[in-house]
């Protein structure tokens, strides 16, 4: 148990280290605008660790004037706590910030039995802002112990354009330095990824190998009470390696030598939930189509490459994808649109974008056609994903060409994907 003394220093640190953002350049974010701080929903934003949701969820506080509370459960000094102590906490909160309209909790997940003391404050008309790195725990708890009292506000890392923001590089004005300086700017995307404190430290693979440990160990491990670590651990590296990928349940049983095919599904299941995966299912009519053979990305570019023992190149294509991949789930969900990829027998095609049942855009990814196979390769996916869906808006983003391409009666618009990400304004 924590004295109500201990917990009000513990607090009171927190809310100084709340106030020095204010002193901080920080960046606005689209995803401000799906929190409404009206609504008698908890408002839940969720995503990978050290992805920006408390300086998202702090700036819709302030942008709102409303009196508001923080408390941070990721403290190590809160890591004993329980669901019990948490009315001490509020009453501590009072004391400090006095009355209040708005709770700000963050990482309450970790707290178990934390769903029952939110209900309490919706109940009593408190507006609750809450943060967490684990779909499953927040998403599952609250749908059934809120009956759908919470609205989900999925935040990743850093889009091209909040990059841009953050480094003062212009994304608007059309000069031939303007434009070299955002595909320069890219160019350190491509490879940096877009966690926010990659851009203040230099030691970025120090800093992703350790964010990737924490998830695995603290935000799986020991909340999933995993029995074989070394097998888990070492199959999510070579996902990671391998990604983008499409998981075959029962060749990563054969590899880590894990005898039940389940236990490898949980494994990846887990590694979803903390989003450090995310998954694109299989486009089709059919829906026991689209839940198997789904494929998987890396959250952010920077976990491809930047851990020990990686042993990955450059592997520009598959980055180039996955921030297409990252770009699209934050686009759709801003849109209430939704994105699969399309394969079968005859060919392939990155990603289908759909409205309800109607495919809306294809998009194909390619570093470089330049080489007419390559080319050849990526036009003919985009003209089968025409056929099959009847779709005739098609697009081929690549990392540096630009051209119109009319073929067999379809017409391709080919763009750089720094250029298209800019101009979606997300």
């Amino acid at each position: 148990m924590i004295d109500k003394r201990t917990l009000e220093f513990i607090l009171s640190d927190q809310q100084e280290e709340l106030e020095a953002k204010t002193q901080e350049t920080l960046c606005h974010r689209r995803e401000e605008a799906l929190v409404d701080l009206k609504s008698t929903q908890a408002q839940v934003v969720i995503g990978v660790r050290r992805s920006g949701k408390s300086t998202l969820s702090y700036q819709a506080v302030q942008s709102n004037g409303g009196k508001f509370a923080y408390v941070d459960f990721d403290d190590e000094r809160l890591a004993d706590i329980e669901a019990k102590q948490l009315n001490d906490v509020l009453e501590v909160l009072y004391k400090i910030y006095g009355d209040f309209q708005y709770l700000f909790l963050d990482e309450i997940q970790n707290v178990n039995g934390w769903h029952l003391f939110v209900n309490r404050m919706l109940r009593k008309k408190m507006h609750v802002i809450i943060t967490g790195s684990n779909a499953k725990l927040l998403s599952g708890e609250l749908a059934t112990h809120l009956s759908g009292r919470n609205k989900e506000i999925p935040l990743y890392p850093f889009s091209f354009n909040e990059f841009c923001i953050m480094k003062q590089v212009d994304t608007v004005r059309r000069t031939t330095k303007a434009e070299a300086f955002r595909r320069a700017a890219f160019d350190d995307y491509l490879k940096q990824g877009g966690f926010p404190e990659l851009l203040t430290i230099e030691d970025n693979k120090g800093y992703v190998g350790t964010l990737v440990d924490n998830i695995l160990k603290r935000d799986i491990e020991q909340r999933y009470k995993i029995s074989y670590k070394a097998a888990f651990e070492q199959l999510s590296h070579h996902l990671l390696n391998v990604a983008p990928t499409v998981v075959v349940v029962k060749d990563l049983a054969k590899l880590f030598n894990i005898k039940s095919e389940n236990t490898v599904k949980n494994y990846v299941k887990y590694l979803k939930e903390a989003y450090m995966l995310i998954g694109i299912q299989k486009y089709s009519q059919k829906s026991r189509r689209r839940v198997v053979q789904e494929k998987y990305y890396a959250v952010d570019v920077a976990m491809m490459d930047q851990r020990e023992n990686a042993f990955a190149g450059e592997n520009l294509g598959h980055r180039l994808e996955t921030i297409v991949a990252i770009h699209l789930k934050r686009k759709c969900k801003m849109e209430d649109l939704d994105v699969y990829y399309l394969n079968d027998r005859s060919g392939e095609c990155d990603f289908v974008v759909c409205k309800g049942n109607q495919v809306v855009q294809a998009i194909q990814v390619s570093y470089d056609i330049s080489a007419e196979k390559t080319r050849k390769r990526e036009i003919n996916g985009l003209l089968l994903a025409a056929r099959q869906t009847g779709c005739n808006n098609l697009l081929l983003l690549t990392d540096h060409e630009s051209e119109e391409i009319d073929v067999n009666g379809h017409h391709i618009k080919v763009q750089p994907v720094y250029e298209w990400s800019l101009e979606l304004g997300v």
